[in-house]
This record gives structure tokens, sequence and C-alpha cells, in this order.
């Protein structure tokens, strides 16, 4: 440090530290530990004293971070202070620090920090005094054990004898009872200790004294005995009698006073209760955290929250609203949520009108109303119309209400909304809960807008890649299904098309590009523009997977998988050609129920050097051919092959009306197939159906 006495230079940290004489002997010499940090939390300056503290020299620390030179228990007191002052911008004092000497010495330190200001007042580093309080801390630590021996001195002596005739009489006075209760000697001889004892308490005292006097057996009983300072104590009291020959002479009793331990006792109920009560919340929490993940979508996340409102909360009601700002208003998403008021499922709530999610949306707080008086206050503070007020009030059946603000990085969502027909209190510990609660709430909301926003485009993506609509041919009845994997928010390779070829046959084909994304969607767009193109040049099967295997040489990449089942067919007749490439067979089904799956070659996915070929394939009148991809017999908990046996058999429990309609036909075959079990990718579905000739043909 500089002894020049001039205006000293700022270091490059903003923290202006004067190198005085004066300064450097205060440093030097002061019995108390200082240190000076930087807005960065680094040190500046440390004197020797505090190097005793921390066990390194003074030139280690300069420049340094606590955390990277200290113990981690040094470094976690400093950083929180320094934290603390960061955000309060007020002093942190009486930090206890213990520290072991190198003798093996335990030193104990009180620590201060309070924030330096330059004199703007703008906050530029912070101060540490430190003061060695081992020798208070020992003294403290003598005194207490000192007085916790002559506490224990003095309960060893807390009983309090008396002793009475054997008829009970009070014979002779009882000093340390009198001074307990106040009694005068002239009272207490006239009636004894029972004068002292709780009114509610003494008619069983009583009663249980005589049985004893009676029987001559133990008294044993507890009560409540008034003290000299008129509140009341609990004592214990055991009584024998003394006999001799075979007659009792005098009864001897004395009294404890357990005040200490009922209460103990008392207080160990209520803290197990306490923290049953929040082993629950937390178990509550973590459970509703658990399923919020789960849900995907907001109605989801809405049917969690009114679950989790019924079951956790004991709520009569829950609503959940979200928040359009644009328009400044809440929407109410779920039917039931608001008896006897405004705020039916669908209607817009405005921010201005007062209630309970307002509030909460507008205050970005939680809002407890315990009681209908409390609502009334808190809608009057917010700037509600007096009748209106009162008009909600005395028609509904809600007598609580717990308004929670959904908020995701300070942005309001929407809002919460639990109510109790009974007047309920919420204790801190329920706010906490409830607090957290809505955080998880918000953030399942946040993540299922999303994807529901994501999973939208996606599918708007993916069809305004396929067919708007299926040609209409005369002696052909053409059907197709499409849906979109719940699980995922990207758009599929699945894609379908139909067309009516130059010879008035027509060309239907399912196919699948493996993968998800823009990438799977463009080799969809690519893979099924070439195939229209090379099928109305040259239709047949073979020949235009062919054309598609060069195709695909030339634009995809190799580890890209693709499968399609193309088909040719002639209205009326139904005859046609059918090539697969690597795609699952088409199933023919029949009136009468019976599903057989074609029994060809399955071929190979495009871009493999293969030579492809076609086979007949037919399609009776009154038959369906079924098209489809691999989401509709193949999942996580199903194999391919299992899934291409369940769907022939789900043909034959298909009624009689349903055979002969496509679109009913498609509908049974996709609803049956992915009943119990969660899908996992795209379903498409193509189906050619020739009808039966009717007796005008």
């Amino acid at each position: 440090m500089s002894a020049e006495t001039s205006v000293p230079r700022p270091r490059e940290s903003g923290l202006d530290i004067s190198d005085s004489a004066l300064f450097k002997g205060l440093m030097a010499e002061a019995p108390y530990a200082f240190a000076f940090f930087d807005i960065s939390g680094r040190f500046v300056r440390v004197n020797s004293t505090f190097t005793e503290l921390t066990g390194m020299a003074v030139d280690r620390h300069i420049d340094r971070a606590p955390a990277d030179i200290l113990s981690a228990d040094l470094a976690n007191v400093i950083d929180s202070a320094l934290r603390r002052i960061g955000d309060d911008r007020l002093p942190v004092t009486d930090q206890r620090l213990r520290t072991r000497a190198e003798n093996g010495d335990t030193r104990h330190w009180a620590i201060s920090f309070f924030p330096l200001h330059d004199d703007e007042g703008a906050t530029i580093g912070t101060s540490l005094f430190g003061v060695d309080v081992t020798e208070r801390q020992t003294t403290e630590d003598d005194l207490r054990r000192s007085e916790e021996r002559y506490r224990s001195l003095v309960q060893s002596q807390q009983q309090l004898v008396w002793i009475t005739s054997p008829s009970g009489a009070v014979m002779e006075d009882a000093p340390e009872w009198r001074a307990i209760t106040g009694q005068g000697l002239e009272e207490y001889l006239a009636h004894g200790w029972l004068d002292a004892v709780h009114p509610d308490d003494r008619p069983a005292a009583e009663e249980a004294w005589r049985e004893a006097l009676r029987g001559r057996t133990m008294f044993e009983w507890s009560y409540r005995v008034r003290t000299r300072a008129s509140g009341y104590r609990d004592f214990e009291v055991r009584a024998v009698p003394i006999i001799r020959h075979g007659r009792v002479i005098e009864w001897v009793g004395a009294n404890s006073d357990v005040t200490a331990q009922r209460e103990a006792e008392e207080m160990r109920g209520r803290l197990t209760d306490q923290l049953g009560a929040a082993a629950l919340r937390t178990a509550r929490l973590q459970g509703a955290t658990a399923i919020l993940a789960e849900a995907l979508t907001v109605e989801q996340v809405v049917q969690v929250i009114i679950d989790v409102g019924r079951t956790a909360l004991a709520a009569d009601h829950s609503a959940v609203a979200l928040l359009d700002p644009d328009r400044g208003t809440l929407k109410v998403i779920n039917s039931g949520a608001i008896p006897d008021a405004g705020g039916a499922p669908g209607e817009d709530i405005s921010l201005s009108r007062s209630s309970v999610m307002t509030m909460a949306v507008n205050s970005r707080r939680p809002v407890f109303a315990e009681s209908p008086d409390s609502l009334r206050a808190q809608l009057a503070d917010a700037g509600g119309e007096t009748d209106q007020i009162n008009g909600f009030l005395a028609h509904t059946q809600e007598r609580a209400w717990v308004g929670l603000p959904l908020l995701a990085a300070g942005r309001a969502l929407g809002a919460l909304r639990f109510s109790f027909t009974r007047p309920q209190k919420i204790s801190q510990e329920d706010g906490v809960f409830l607090e957290a609660l809505a955080g998880q709430c918000a953030l399942a909301v946040e993540r299922a807008t999303l994807f529901e926003r994501e999973h939208r485009t996606a599918e708007t993506l993916q069809r305004s890649l396929l067919p708007e609509r299926l040609p209409v041919v005369r002696g052909l009845v053409l059907a197709q299904r499409f849906r979109s994997g719940s699980r995922h928010v990207q758009v599929g390779g699945d894609w379908y098309d139909a067309f009516v070829l130059q010879d008035g046959r027509v060309a239907a084909v399912v196919g699948d590009v493996m993968g998800k994304g823009v990438k799977a969607a463009a080799g969809m767009g690519r893979i099924r523009n070439a195939m229209r193109a090379l099928a109305l040049t040259n239709p047949p099967p073979a020949a235009v997977l062919t054309g598609l295997d060069r195709v695909f040489e030339a634009t995809e990449e190799e580890e890209q998988v693709t499968t399609l089942a193309y088909m040719v067919v002639e209205p009326t007749t139904g005859e046609g050609t059918l090539a697969l490439a690597g795609h699952p067979p088409p199933l023919l089904v029949s009136p009468q129920g019976v599903g057989i799956l074609h029994e060809t070659e399955p071929g190979t996915p495009l871009g493999w050097a293969t030579s492809r070929k076609q086979f007949r394939f037919s399609v009776p009148p009154g038959h369906t051919a079924v098209l489809y991809s691999d989401g509709l017999v193949e999942n996580r908990k199903r194999g391919l092959d299992a899934g291409l046996r369940e769907l022939s058999a789900v043909v034959a429990e298909a009624p009689e009306e349903i055979l002969t309609s496509p679109h009913m036909l498609l509908d049974f075959l996709v609803d049956r197939m992915l009943s119990g079990y969660e899908q996992d990718d795209d379903v498409t579905v193509l189906a050619v159906h020739v009808p039966a000739a009717t007796k005008s043909d």
C-alpha cells in the first residue's frame, strides 16, 4: 500500500481503499479481522488477523474469489453474505463461524459484512469485519452447562411433600406448596390442597382421593394447580397410607410439577403433526410434479390440476384459466369450474374485473381468502363493485378461496382457482406448498401449450404434403385415414397417394420415409413426386419401383430407409398388379369378414440393388384392399408379425355394415388396432374398394 496522502487512485475493481498510514496501521495492528471485496466478490485487501481465520498468507488472497482458496464452510458464509448484500444492499451481521487453529484449538469468530458506497451512493464493494469470540463463546458454554446443572438440580427437587390425617384432613403446613399456590396458612389448613386444583379437574380428583382413603390404596392422579400468578401448571400426585398396627396413621403425598414435561410432549406432538403434514405435502407435490411431467396437452394438465385440487387440497371446485395478453382477458378452460358466478368454460374474464383469478394475475401473487368476509375485503380493495361482490357471495356456497398466478420466467400464463364450501385456514406451510404447486403447474401449462402449437404446426405441414382429396372413379371407392403420432411434434415421413392413369386405371400407394422432421418430409415429397411422374409415364409397378431406385440413389442419402406398397387396379373388375419395396403386404377384406394378407415377396427398400418384381393382385367386387404403414401394426409392445396376425383377426370382428363401407372399415381397423397401445408413430391407411355388382348392372 502507498503511504502518500493525496487522493488515492481507484483500483480497476472500482473499490477505492485509501493507502494512508492510518489505514495501514489499522489494518496491521487491529485485533480484528479485516477483508475487503470488490464488486465481483474478489479479495482486494486483508489484514494479518484475517489470515488467522483462513490459515493462508495475505498475498494468496488478493484478486481471488473465496471459493477458489477457502474451505467450503468459510467460502459459503462469505459468498452467501456477498450475494445478500448485492441483492438487498444491507449489512449482514453476526455470522458465526468455527475454525481450527494449527495447534488444534477450536476458535470461534463473529463476522459481519457491510456494503461500501462511493460519493454517489453506488455500491463499489463489501467490507468484512471479524472478531475472535472464542473466550466469550467458552464463557457462554460454561454458563450454559452451569445453568443446565442448576436446572437439573432444581427439577430433581420439584416434589412438594404434604401430610394429612387418616381422614384426609391437612395436619401441618406445607410451605413449598403454599409458595407455589399462594394459599395462606389458614386457607391451606382449612381447605387443603384440593382448594388449589382447577375447577374442571377437582371433581374427578376429589372422588379418586376419597376412593383411595376408603380403600387405603395408593393415590395417583394428575391435575392442574392454580399458581400464585393465577395461572395453572400441571402436577402429578402420589400419596401412600402410612399403616401401623393395621391402622392408617397418616397419608404422605408428593406433588411433582410436570408442566415442562407436558409442554414438551405437546410440542413433540405438534412437531410430529407438522412434520407429518410437511412430509405429506412434499409427497403430494412430488406426485403432482411427476404426473404433470407426463401431461402433454393443456387438457391433460388441467385434469391433473383438478385431481390435485381434489385429493391434495380437498378443494370442492378447481378452475384453470389461461391469459390472453393481447385482449387482457382470462379464459376458463375446464367445465364446472366456477359455480354461481361468471367465468364458465370458454367465457372471457376481463382483467379489469375483480375476481380471485384476476387479482392473482394482476398482482403476480397468491390470493388467500379464508372466509367470505376476507374475500369481500380483498375484492373491495381491488376495486370490485359492492353490489357485484354481495351478489356473488349471496348466491354461492363457496366459503374460502385460493387464487394462484401461473408464472413462467416472471411472465403470467394464467391462474388457478381452488374453492371450498367451508371456511379454510391456510397456514404459512400451506401457502408455500400452494406456490410450489402453482410453479409446477405453470411449467406444465407452458410446456403443453408449446407442444400443442408445435404439434399443430407439424401436423399441418405433413397434411399439406399429402393429397387434399382422393380421385372419384366410377367402379371404385377410395378412402384414407391419417393419424399423426401423439408423442412427437415433428413432421413424419408417412404418405399416401392415389391418382388416375392415362389408360383409366387407378394407381394407389402408401409409403414410409423413416425418421422425423424436415429431412424426412423433404424425402417424402421428392419420392412422391418422382413416383407420380414415373407412374404416369410407365405405370407397371415393377417399372415404377425400378425408376424410383435410380431416383433414390441420385437424391437420397445411403442411410435413409424408405418403403412403399404400390398397386395399379382396374375399376369395376378390380384386376390389378402389385409391387412392394420392403413394405408390409396389403390386406384383402372380403364381404364375409375374412382378412387375408397378400402372400408376395416383400422386396427391399428403395435404393437397394435388386431386380424389382410385380405380382397379380385382384380386388373382387365387394372386397376391399387395404394398404397401410407399419404404425398400424407395430409399436413398442407389439412386434410386426404379431401385429399382422392381429390385423387379420380384427377384420373377423367387424359388423357386416362396416365391411361394405371402406370409410367405416378404416375407422374400425385403426381404432381397434391402436386400442390398448400408446401410439408412437404415424398411422396411414388407404383403402381401395370395388363395390359389389347390383342387379341393374
